[in-house]
């Protein structure tokens, strides 16, 4: 038995996945350092390593447990949804979600996820965890597509994040005050 794998220990390394989480949502990869996931944590810095064989590893699991907390609100969204005729609205709302964070996050987090997902294209070990999130981001959009009875095939999914993705990023050029607005009105187009 690991000292991981007794209830303290597991305490902890969720501690520390935790704050390493909140460290990367708060900015980006460069925050999440050892000793400030520790400090964090509250857990003495020699945690870090004891606990994750290294940086990467810590880094890892972070973004499985931010990504995976996103879905499982994503999912709990989705089941709320009225069922009956189309909610394009509702859809949108989850859509944006799953894509941008949360509607409380503001430009600047969203700024922030874009470049999380920038620097984890240069961070080629994570590439697996990234593809089998995106899965099952595609399967949570697939689903909410269908909840409204509208088509989710591959097509119509990267056409949806590729509206989401052009609209934000034309708002953070231009300065626009509030990119999820404007990923919103090309989104309803696009439905």
């Amino acid at each position: 038995m690991t000292a991981a794998s007794t209830p303290k220990g597991e305490r902890r390394r969720r501690a520390l996945v935790e704050a390493a989480a909140e460290l990367l949502d708060e900015g980006g990869f460069d925050a999440v350092r050892h000793r400030a996931v520790a400090e964090r944590a509250s857990l003495p810095l020699a945690s870090t390593t004891y606990y994750f064989g290294s940086l990467d590893e810590l880094v890892t699991a972070a973004v499985d447990h931010h990504g995976r907390a996103e879905l499982a609100l994503g999912r709990a969204r989705l089941a709320g949804l009225a069922a009956g005729p189309r909610d394009d609205e509702g859809v949108v709302e989850l859509v944006l979600d799953a894509l941008l964070g949360p509607s409380t996050a503001g430009p600047e987090q969203v700024v922030l996820r874009y470049e999380r997902f920038v620097a984890a294209a240069r961070r080629p070990w994570l590439a697996p965890l990234m593809r089998e999130l995106r899965a099952e981001l595609d399967g949570l959009l697939t689903d909410a597509l269908a909840h409204c009875q509208l088509p989710a095939d591959r097509d119509r999914l990267d056409l949806l994040v590729a509206v989401v993705d052009g609209a934000v990023i034309n708002a953070l050029i231009e300065a626009a005050p509030d990119p999820r607005a404007a990923a919103r009105r090309m989104l309803l187009r696009a439905l």
